[in-house]
């Protein structure tokens, strides 16, 4: 028996669709404001960016890293 041209080919969930456009920029934009903020720190001889959280710098660098990398495992 022939097909049913009104039959609809099966399309792609919509948990597959690709990211948007402003993903990726923003994504690697973590990782390297995270990456700068630790450099900075060190170069600076611990005075920048913010010098009264003091060694706490690097946990801010690090968790503004680890957004990046969170978005990685989103990333399509």
């Amino acid at each position: 028996m022939a097909r049913n041209s009104a039959e609809k080919s099966p399309s792609r969930p919509a948990e597959d669709a690709p990211n948007a456009v402003w993903f990726k920029p923003v994504m690697f934009g973590f990782m390297l404001i995270g990456l700068a903020w630790i450099i900075v720190f060190y170069v600076s001889n611990q005075q920048l960016p913010v010098a009264s959280l003091g060694s706490w710098n690097i946990l801010v660098g690090f968790g503004i890293l680890f957004i990046g990398f969170l978005m990685t495992t989103r990333w399509r």
